[in-house]
């Protein structure tokens, strides 16, 4: 679940500033929930919301970043668009709820 590229709070600043939209995704190693959540969120919004960057974050390896979003409780999927926060959800989400909730804001930004 990590990602290829060195994480700071920094770079994920400037990722949400210079994208068109982003998901932090912030999990934890012994977090079933996490595990079972994260390919069906990601395969979701790479199938509808192309344009939005996923980042996977693992809270224990990056707590300052973690306590900088406010996340106390996994998984945590936080959304930006257009570089403001959209939409924040945690532990049991419904996939079909949030991409609803998401498709027209994203559909207005990607014209």
């Amino acid at each position: 679940m990590e990602n290829k590229q060195q994480l700071s709070l920094t770079t994920i600043q400037d990722e949400v500033r210079n994208e068109t939209g982003v998901m932090l995704y912030f999990w934890g190693d012994h977090c079933n929930v996490c595990h079972a959540l994260q390919p069906k969120l990601f395969e979701a919004f790479e199938e509808n919301f192309p344009a939005i960057k996923p980042i996977t974050i693992d809270v224990a390896e990056h707590a300052n970043i973690a306590a900088h979003f406010g996340v106390f409780s996994i998984p945590t999927a936080i959304i930006f668009l257009d570089g403001k926060e959209f939409v924040r959800v945690s532990r049991n989400v419904s996939i079909p709820a949030l991409v609803e909730q998401i498709q027209r804001p994203y559909e207005i930004l990607t014209r």
